[in-house]
């Protein structure tokens, strides 16, 4: 039992630093477990209160409905050693041979990437002086504002001319060329670089302000002579305008050699659009940067649960093996607690697992200043068994966490009131034609919210050569709420504690 009492001792040491860090004993935290996670306390009205019965029922009313937020709000980090029901256990990858549904509509979908230059004669010339390589063109990162769907292609190799793209919602050509955004003034190229426009973007995210964030990584040629170009940089756009509200360029002591910025989240609370914080994550040099807005400054976080784990970072994609140490990529906010705090859910690329961290932590940089106690307030939070790498996950307003599965050709899903684990996993769907690497995920914030994913052959693109005579890149586009229709993931279907926690416990320690 080695591994079941280093675990428990490293979760003694998590709840020590929670004191240390929301405050002396008896101060209140979302983050310990108390009255709100399930046991009810009844009180009496307090000395010369008037109050029936109809008082009581209000009270046990408020009650239930602040257990409820504080259960959403707080993801359950179920027991690690548990109940296990007759008959109950799982094999590592059971949830792999779940049912999926056909829920995923391909909204657009290309076999070559193409560019919609303002004239015929400018796209040939692109090509003929090679600014223009359409095979070295490949789609990454997405997300939906209303009317528009955007699309990032970043610079894996020379060709490239724009790094960020939009289209038109609904589709009418479902393989229309790319439109740069806001235009092609704002894209630079790597033959004569100005690194006050774009270079070369993996990731976006459309925040709740109607800002557009883009994450743009400064490098070129990242498949065969990496070169940072420029340094990484964040860049906010006005949807309602598009125009350039502010550019915010890492600091060089924030950037390490070989830093790879390829994730971004942005955390807006309570319509304070002035005062976001947005968390960018560096895969390769295993980091969180924290950009705090109304400061204008950022600090680099650091942590051992950021790195990737060696024996997740062996990869098979139909006939090819690949090996990645990727770590931190993945990220995604839980919904804001009624303290004013939340969980950033977190998980390297080259790992079978999900963890978690109070947002304060990351947004406190006094903490950061120094070596201290904050890492313990890195918690495990379950795993998703053998093969169950993921990129990039989200959190939609049913409180419902989606995630690529991109050695599985699928999404998963968990309702983040459930134990994680394999039995309360979900998938929302799987499809080796659809989803056949499906590297980006995004919810939108429109009122019946949409699940969108970018599938694009990566390994293939990387390793091989693409047939360009098949469809090789899809943009994809679920309803968040009937994609967990008659899944474990409906908050309506009760969760299970039924788990192989020996195995858990190991893979923790591994």
């Amino acid at each position: 039992m080695a591994c079941g009492r280093s675990l428990w001792l490293m979760l003694a040491g998590v709840l020590l630093v929670l004191a240390v860090v929301t405050g002396p004993v008896g101060s209140y935290s979302p983050f310990k477990k108390g009255p709100g996670h399930g046991s009810f306390t009844r009180t009496s009205p307090a000395s010369g209160e008037r109050g029936g019965v109809g008082t009581v029922r209000e009270r046990e009313r408020e009650r239930e409905r602040e257990r409820e937020e504080e259960r959403l709000a707080t993801p359950y980090v179920g027991p690690l050693v548990g109940l296990e029901a007759a008959g109950g256990k799982r094999a590592a990858n059971d949830f792999l041979e779940d049912a999926g549904k056909n829920v995923f509509d391909t909204v657009y979908h290309w076999k070559v990437i193409d560019f919609m230059y303002p004239s015929l004669q400018l796209r040939n010339n692109a090509i003929r002086t090679r600014e223009f390589i359409p095979e070295n063109n490949l789609p990454l990162g997405v997300d939906r504002f209303r009317d528009r769907l955007f699309v990032t292609t970043p610079r894996w190799n020379p060709g490239v001319p724009a790094t960020l793209s939009y289209l038109p919602l609904p589709a009418q050509d479902r393989s229309q060329p790319l439109m740069p955004y806001p235009d092609w003034s704002y894209h630079t190229s790597p033959r004569n670089p100005d690194c006050s426009k774009m270079m070369s973007v993996y990731r976006i995210q459309v925040d709740e302000c109607d800002r557009l964030w883009v994450l743009d990584a400064g490098v070129t040629d990242t498949l065969t002579n990496l070169q940072q170009v420029c340094p990484p940089k964040i860049m906010a756009f006005d949807l309602q305008n598009d125009e350039l509200l502010f550019t915010y360029v890492l600091p060089e002591e924030q950037v390490k050699e070989d830093s790879l910025h390829t994730n971004i989240v942005v955390d807006v609370r309570d319509g304070q659009c002035d005062d976001a914080f947005a968390y960018v994550a560096d895969v390769w040099r295993n980091g969180i940067t924290v950009f705090d807005m109304r400061k204008f400054k950022s600090w680099r976080t650091t942590n051992h649960l950021y790195n990737p784990n060696p024996l997740a970072s062996d990869y098979n994609y139909q006939e090819l093996n690949f090996q990645w140490s990727d770590g931190v990529f993945g990220m995604s906010l839980a919904p804001l607690h009624r303290s004013g705090d939340r969980m950033l859910l977190f998980h390297p690329m080259s790992s079978f697992m999900e963890f978690q961290v109070p947002a304060s932590i990351l947004r406190n940089e006094t903490v950061w200043e120094g070596f201290g106690l904050a890492a313990k307030a890195f918690q495990p939070v379950g795993t998703r068994g053998r093969l169950g790498q993921s990129s990039t996950a989200g959190v939609g307003k049913n409180n419902v966490q989606f995630f690529t599965l991109v050695q599985q050709a699928g999404v998963g899903c968990w309702d983040l009131g459930k134990p994680y684990n394999r039995n309360n996993l979900g998938v929302v769907e799987k499809n080796a034609q659809k989803l056949t690497f499906p590297n980006d995920l995004k919810l939108d914030r429109e009122a019946q919210q949409a699940l969108w994913v970018m599938s694009n052959k990566l390994p293939v693109f990387l390793y091989d050569k693409l047939d360009y005579t098949q469809t090789n890149f899809r943009v994809l586009m679920a309803d968040a709420r009937k994609a967990i229709e008659g899944t474990v993931c409906d908050p309506r279907v009760p969760p299970s504690l039924a788990f192989d926690a020996a195995q858990l416990e190991c893979e923790l320690e591994q």
